[in-house]
């Protein structure tokens, strides 16, 4: 205890203060014992060891003298040291840091490459190189420049365009078992050919098409020459018919309404109309729609380019195009066409009623200067006449067609470089191969792109590089007949893709021009497409990037480059029928179309005159932009999907029933259902956004809090479980982030229509009666009705029932879509 007294009254002096009680020596027979004791203390004597008798005092009075300073020898000494010790600290510390920097520069989130923004950093993570020891973003964009340069694009357009390679055909079976090997040649993990045996239609050479003129007393006269029996419309009705000649523009819907209203019925007769704005297939539809009879489609010279340096069509050659409104094995709607399959006796119900047969501009001209009647509107006329285009009717003609329908294979190839992470999360790019002619834009540009992106990433996972996610290279046979290979492999794989494919890229259709940009897609992938454009070149405007290409045009640049998917794109199919965001590249000529696309003149030759030899640069500005594209998608942590920007579709897509409102208000009929729809989903998405971006770390913890393997449910399911478990397990068994972004897209495909009826479900880019598009043009018919009285309804106007069956299918789409956004069932509220 005496020890312990002494101890703690030698601290105390250390650091008296005049304003506090303190404990002070007892004078007596033991005074000056501090300093013997500081003496033996520097002998290294139990100073401490002693007890020294205590007596309490009130602190000094002012005056007294100053309190001698009694500091043991270690104190004073350390007191002396501080200075040198802090410094040593500081040095060691600041040696720490910058070897820290060093060793891991590009690791910080904040202040990466220059040339990506923050929010794209946040999501990387580097890569293990065993040469270099790590790949950062900057790496791995450098190699992947490195490794493409090193191709021959343009080599491999050329040698494909020369190989025949219809679908079915020898040409194509050669093909297929060359693609395969060279696949094969490269460090993929699988390489795999799928076999689907689908209905396709051809020409019959022993009973070709045939146009003839009858005259008025119904003898079929004159037969028009058809320049080349095997340009036809495949999946046209069979058969003849007859009728007289009427001139439709485009065959748009307006333009058939348009046509009516100048007094030119198109009830029975046979359409002439042009090449281009909407699909062969949408014209032949809307013609059958309006009690045509048959369809005649030309391709107009005004509507491509007049550059004289520029190629452009023979007056003598006619355009290739399938005539189903749909994609896929048009016989098997719904199914996959596999051998085993037993196929159900049902027909899409996208094949038409009626004929349709191409033919070239001059038999065109020949038809247009037999036609009387109206004038024309001045856009609707034309370069082929030195006269006025007239509406008709004209002549009667007698159309035949003969087509045949073939069950034949076709076989889709398929390369994977499996994910390092989430290897059941399918990043996939595609191309079509097959061509009815040459097709060196139609399909050996995008299957040059294809395979020398496989070369590519095969030589990055060689230094180092693996990706999180899956990369899946496909190689799409029969698209020419309407996406047949793509979507029958939708078909057959519809449950695994619903839940592993991430986002796919098609190639399809890439370079057409080198004036102008387009990207068709899902606004899911809007925000990434920008980012990506900012780091290509623009292939033909030197020390521009695509973006700045883009902006110096128009400053908004979405408004620039955004495109709906089409519905004869393969990566429309991925979208509208399983609800996977896609998109496809395209590089355009300024406001004219490319000549030469579907015919036999899309050839390696007359594709470099269009581009003026810069076709090697465009093809490998493509490659670029979908090289980065896939590594972003690939790679990155979080997926790079902009679930936010649907709100805004929403209220554009929405905002357009508000012109209507008062017409349903006059029949006791209201939006206000959709409307708060609309709104649920908005606040809905808002609120899942800052919740992922705010609580990422905090969802990690609580994650792993979760020690069990958790069978992937079902989406509905996994929207459900968003707010308790916010990651999924792969088969690893590590823990994934659940990134709810990549299902946004499914949730706009109606769950209330069947896929086997209406298989293009979405309800913004899907057809049917359940979209949007539907409704709009259902409400139109409310300002077309001739009575104009509420309750007036006819087989083609305005019916009431019909628009409370679509305003409830579009409601509770759009609303499931806020439910499953929301969470929990407790969140929600669902009373209108």
């Amino acid at each position: 205890m005496e020890r312990l007294w002494g101890l703690f009254q030698r601290a105390q002096q250390l650091s008296p203060r005049s304003s506090q009680t303190v404990y002070q020596r007892v004078e007596g027979p033991r005074k000056g014992h501090l300093e013997e004791e500081e003496e033996d203390g520097e002998e290294g004597a139990e100073t401490l060891a002693h007890f020294c008798p205590m007596e309490l005092r009130g602190p000094e009075p002012l005056g007294s003298r100053p309190r001698q300073p009694n500091l043991i020898p270690w104190a004073a000494a350390g007191r002396r040291a501080a200075p040198y010790l802090v410094l040593t600290a500081l040095l060691i510390f600041t040696g720490a840091f910058l070897l820290g920097y060093v060793a891991f520069r590009g690791s910080c989130q904040a202040c990466g490459d220059s040339v990506l923004v923050v929010s794209e950093d946040v999501n990387y993570e580097p890569d293990l190189d065993f040469h270099q020891g790590r790949l950062y973003w900057s790496d791995l964009q450098a190699m992947f420049l490195q490794f493409l340069g090193e191709g021959r694009l343009e080599d491999t357009i050329r040698q494909t365009s020369l190989r025949e390679r219809v679908a079915g055909s020898a040409g194509m079976a050669a093909l297929t078992q060359d693609i395969r090997a060279a696949l094969s040649r490269q460090k993929l993990d699988h390489v795999w050919t799928d076999t689907h045996y689908v209905g396709l239609q051809f020409p019959d050479p022993a009973h070709p098409n045939t146009l003839h003129w009858v005259d008025e007393a119904g003898k079929v006269g004159e037969q028009l020459p058809l320049e080349d029996p095997d340009v036809y419309c495949p999946y046209s009705a069979i058969g003849n018919v007859t009728g007289e000649l009427v001139y439709a523009h485009y065959g748009r819907p307006e333009d058939l309404q348009d046509l009516r209203a100048r007094g030119v019925d198109p009830v029975g007769r046979l359409l002439l109309v042009r090449v281009g704005v909407i699909s062969f297939a949408q014209k032949v539809t809307n013609a059958q729609d309006f009690g045509a009879q048959g369809v005649l489609i030309y391709p107009e010279p005004a509507d491509f380019s007049q550059d004289p340096p520029k190629p452009s069509l023979s007056s003598q050659q006619a355009v290739y195009g399938h005539v189903h409104l749909g994609t896929g094995d048009p016989y098997t709607p719904g199914f996959p066409s596999f051998n085993q399959t037993q196929f159900p006796p049902v027909a899409s119900s996208g094949l038409p009623s009626i004929p349709a047969q191409p033919i070239s501009a001059d038999i065109a001209s020949r038809l247009l200067r037999k036609l009387k009647g109206p004038v024309a509107p001045q856009e609707w006329q034309g370069s082929l006449l030195g006269s006025p285009y007239h509406l008709g009717p004209g002549p009667r003609l007698r159309l035949v067609v003969n087509n045949h329908r073939t069950s034949t294979p076709i076989n889709n190839i398929f390369g994977c470089i499996e994910g390092r992470s989430e290897p059941d999360h399918y990043v996939v790019i595609g191309a079509q191969r097959d061509a009815w002619g040459p097709g060196a834009a139609k399909s050996a540009v995008g299957t040059a792109i294809l395979l020398e992106l496989v070369r590519t990433f095969s030589s990055m996972v060689s230094n180092g590089f693996r990706p999180r996610r899956s990369l899946l290279f496909i190689s799409w046979d029969g698209g020419d007949f309407g996406s047949v290979g793509s979507t029958e492999w939708l078909e057959g794989y519809l449950s695994v893709l619903h839940l592993k494919a991430v986002v796919y890229v098609s190639l399809d259709n890439a370079v057409l021009g080198d004036d102008k940009f387009h990207a068709k897609t899902s606004p899911l992938l809007t925000s990434l497409i920008e980012s990506v454009l900012k780091q290509v070149d623009s292939p033909n405007h030197s020390g521009q990037t695509l973006y700045e290409q883009v902006v110096f045009t128009n400053p908004s640049w979405d408004a620039e480059v955004i495109r709906p998917l089409p519905m004869d794109s393969s990566a429309y199919s991925f979208t509208a029928f399983v609800g996977v965001p896609a998109v496809e590249f395209s590089f355009m000529e300024d406001d004219q179309a490319y000549p030469f696309l579907h015919t036999k003149e899309d050839t390696y030759e007359n594709l470099h005159k269009v581009l003026q030899g810069r076709l090697p640069a465009v093809a490998q500005a493509v490659a670029q932009l979908a090289g980065q594209l896939l590594i972003r998608l690939s790679h990155d942590r979080l997926l790079p999907l902009d679930f936010g920007r649907y709100g805004d579709v929403v209220l554009r897509h929405i905002g357009n029933l508000n012109e209507f409102s008062g017409d349903l208000k006059a029949r006791g009929l209201t939006l206000q259902w959709v409307y708060s729809a609309r709104g649920d989903y908005i606040r809905a998405a808002e609120k899942l956004r800052q919740e992922i971006y705010s609580s990422e770390e905090r969802d990690e913890r609580l994650t792993r809090m979760y020690n069990v393997r958790i069978m992937r449910p079902t989406p509905h399911l996994q929207f459900q479980l968003l707010h308790f478990l916010p990651f999924s397990y792969s088969k690893n068994s590590t823990p994934q982030p659940f990134d709810v972004k990549k299902w946004v897209e499914f949730y706009f495909l109606s769950q209330y229509v069947s896929p086997a009826d209406s298989p293009f479900r979405h309800i913004f880019m899907g057809r049917g009666d359940h979209t949007l598009g539907a409704l709009l043009d259902h409400l139109r018919l409310l300002r077309s009705n001739s009575s104009g009285t509420p309750g007036a309804t006819s087989s083609t106007g305005f019916q009431e029932s019909r628009f409370r069956r679509q305003l409830a299918l579009l409601t509770w789409t759009l609303q499931g879509a806020a439910n499953a956004l929301s969470g929990d069932v407790w969140n929600i509220d669902n009373n209108f």
